[in-house]
Formats: structure tokens, sequence, C-alpha cells
């Protein structure tokens, strides 16, 4: 009987080690990629602080000239989510290829600014475009990988939001609200709350999202 659990054990233990890797969490970068951002937080509530990196590709033919003359890396990167248990990681999800460069021609103002944040273990993939607004997408970790479960916009006019969006992907609801203070300036909006109701048969996965920037929710929104 001893045996049998000695055995037993030796296989779990093995199997662990397997899917574990040391802290060291740049050996989870794939080859012909650099490590750009790293982020921490708890995202499958165990208390651990878990790692999400920010990888970046490194094709040459990606590094170009931009309308200013200037030479710029327009590589684009992913996210790698690693869960932390007992001292080593291990992948949870990835996505190699799901964000622009942040060297984008953003026209007129700067392309939208990518970070990362960890709200309730809830993983939030994160735009920021200054004066004109924002939008996040809202994940979380269920049956072994990272579901869309929520999105958030704000659309301003510079210290004046004209319309926000709030999706509920569990509750398939989506609540407008859109500014009707032709006078605001910013802080004395007026809003017209609208709720609707949706229909969709699963959750989009973060794994599954080929580029964000042309991502279908097949919402308005």
């Amino acid at each position: 009987m001893k045996k049998i659990l000695g055995i037993a054990l030796l296989y779990t233990v093995g199997m662990y080690h397997v899917h574990a890797q040391p802290t060291n969490t740049a050996n989870f970068v794939p080859e012909s990629y650099v490590l750009s951002e790293t982020y921490y937080g708890d995202v499958n509530k165990d208390g651990e602080e878990d790692c999400i990196l920010i990888i970046k590709g490194t094709d040459e033919k990606n590094v170009v000239i931009n309308r200013f003359d200037q030479e710029v890396d327009r590589n684009r990167r992913g996210i790698i989510v690693l869960l932390k248990n007992n001292g080593s990681y291990e992948v949870a999800d990835k996505n190699y290829d799901c964000f622009y460069s942040e060297n984008e021609d953003g026209g007129v103002y700067y392309a939208p600014e990518l970070w990362i944040e960890v709200e309730r273990s809830n993983l939030i993939i994160h735009f920021a475009h200054g004066r004109y607004g924002y939008w996040r997408y809202i994940f979380r970790f269920q049956e072994s990988e990272f579901k869309l479960i929520g999105y958030d916009a704000s659309s301003n006019h510079g210290p004046i939001i004209d319309r926000e969006t709030s999706i509920n992907f569990l509750t398939k609801k989506k609540l407008t609200r859109v500014n009707t203070n032709q006078d605001s300036e910013g802080g004395d909006e007026i809003f017209e709350e609208t709720w609707v109701k949706f229909e969709q048969d699963r959750l989009f996965k973060l794994s599954e999202i080929e580029h964000f920037e042309d991502f279908d929710m097949g919402l308005e929104y």
C-alpha cells in the first residue's frame, strides 16, 4: 500500500513539474518575441499574485519609417497570463498577436494606449484615448480560460462625456447613457439611459480574439 501511494505521489509531482516553471517569467516568452511589460495581480481568486506578460514580435520587416521620417517598430503585441502556484508559474491563457503596436499612427491624435488592470480578480484590457475617452474589456478566469464577461466604453469630447456604454455578457444586458445637455461643460451632463436585452450563445474567449481593433462583439456600441 505504501509503495502504491509513493508511486502515485511521484506521478503527481512529476505532472506538476511538467506544467509549472520557476518564477523567472522571461522563460515563458516564446521565440521571436520579447518581453514588453509585466503586470501582477490575483486573477483566479486564490490569494496568489499572478503575472500578466505583454510580449512583442521582433520581425524586422515591421520596423518601418513613419510619416515623420522616424524609424518605428510596428510589430504587434500579445498577452500571456501566468498563474502562480507554490512559487512557480504555469500558463493559464495566451494570445500572441492580439494587440497592435504601441507605435501606430494615431492621425491628428495619438493612438489609443494599452494597459492591463486587475480588479476583483477580473483581467481588464484597457484602451485609453485621452480626451476622446476609453474602452475596456473585462475577462474572468473560468473553466480554465479567460472569457469576456463585460465591456465598458466612454466617448468623450474633452472633459465632456457624450456617451457611455456598459455591456454585461453574463446577464446579457447592455446599458447606454447619452448626454442630452447640449450646453454641458463637463461634470454637468444629463444622461438618458437605455437598457437592451440581447442573445448570445457563448462567451468570447481571450485566446480566440485575433485582433482587438477588429473585434466585433455583434452589438452596436
